[in-house]
């Protein structure tokens, strides 16, 4: 347990001791009072925007007036990809991130990407859009790998957010605000089909503390657009709680380089094994969990699963993850070709 304290340590500090014992007070505060921003949001919203009325169709946000929009067509299948804790905001991803998700589209035609979705955010605010806080956001993004390290506060804001997803007296106010915004950036791509001839398919990609919230949002998302879900966590750190009675699937890959990943079966009792009565220990004996080995990945950076380095096999690190979700059994007709089943990834239930 220690040594896995140590690396997480190690990993947030981002080369700066000083600046992190300093911030450590100041965010700890903050930390304490960060649910209060998400009951104000909640008190703010209606219970038509909330997902109250049970005619799903009159629920969804009003669709987007963009030429984007426009031009786009009802689909039946929706990507969304929600980032880890160390992003500034939902639509500046990184460019292995845009990678993936452009070449995840190009595999999978029959789906809508939707990638600018903010997983910190209740409400899907970027860091630069929260007013006077603003400038200090931007500064902290500008610096990562800076000589201060000064996008560890990024890292440690978002890191609250996560656990206000966890948590069971704020968690259902803010899974429901980010199982609003994903509807309303689904709905922005490519209007949602009130009848639609196919069911809805969802899949969920999250990395790092960005599976936990799609978890978290799972459950108001198959209550309120009747959709088949399957969420996806690569290199995720999440409890065995929220979202896996209502999925459809869950799969989990991890890294061999990967030791933040280990954290959320260590912290989280609900995945320990031992606890057979857990949602996420009945979805595995169901069958509907399962679990395996990416690649060489580490948890995030050049080497990471979105990384653009290359592994020792000459290949990047994003094209081995991307080479192993295109085999997932999630894929409806018209996606790639068929596979033997011998190509599939190491995903088993263990």
């Amino acid at each position: 347990m220690l040594r896995l304290i140590f690396r997480l340590f190690a990993w947030l500090r981002g080369g700066s001791l000083n600046l992190l014992l300093i911030a450590g007070l100041i965010l700890l505060v903050w930390g304490i009072l960060s649910p209060v921003g998400t009951v104000i949001w909640w008190l703010g919203q209606s219970a038509e925007t909330l997902g109250f009325k049970k005619n799903s169709p009159e629920i969804l946000p009003e669709n987007d007036s963009s030429p984007e929009a426009g031009k786009s067509s009802p689909s039946n299948c929706y990507i969304i990809f929600l980032p880890g804790v160390g992003d500034f905001s939902g639509d500046e991803l990184t460019p292995g991130e845009a990678f993936f998700l452009k070449h995840l589209v190009e595999r999978h035609p029959q789906c809508i990407a939707v990638g600018d979705v903010f997983p910190y955010s209740a409400s899907n605010k970027s860091l630069g859009g929260q007013r006077w806080l603003a400038p200090f956001w931007r500064f902290a993004a500008q610096a990562k790998g800076g000589p201060i390290g000064a996008d560890i506060f990024i890292k440690i804001r978002n890191l609250w957010r996560f656990a206000i997803s966890l948590d069971y007296r704020y968690g259902f106010a803010y899974n429901q605000g980010i199982a609003s915004a994903i509807i309303d950036r689904m709905n922005a791509k490519s209007p949602i089909s009130a009848n639609p001839q196919k069911p809805l398919q969802i899949i969920l990609i999250g990395t790092s503390g960005g599976a936990q919230v799609a978890l978290g949002a799972t459950t108001y998302l198959k209550e309120w657009l009747k959709a088949e879900i399957t969420v996806v966590s690569v290199g995720g750190v999440f409890s065995g709680e929220n979202g896996f009675a209502e999925a459809h699937n869950v799969f989990h890959f991890r890294g061999t380089r990967d030791s933040i990943e280990d954290i959320g079966g260590i912290v989280f009792p609900t995945r320990w094994y031992w606890f057979a009565t857990s949602p996420v220990n009945q979805a595995r004996l169901q069958g509907r969990y399962a679990e395996g080995f990416s690649g060489p990945h580490k948890h995030d950076g050049e080497e990471g699963y979105f990384g653009e380095d290359r592994a020792s096999n000459g290949e990047k690190y994003v094209d081995i993850t991307l080479d192993k979700i295109n085999q997932l059994p999630v894929w409806s007709e018209g996606a790639s070709k068929k596979k033997d089943k011998s190509s599939h990834p190491t995903v088993k239930n263990n």
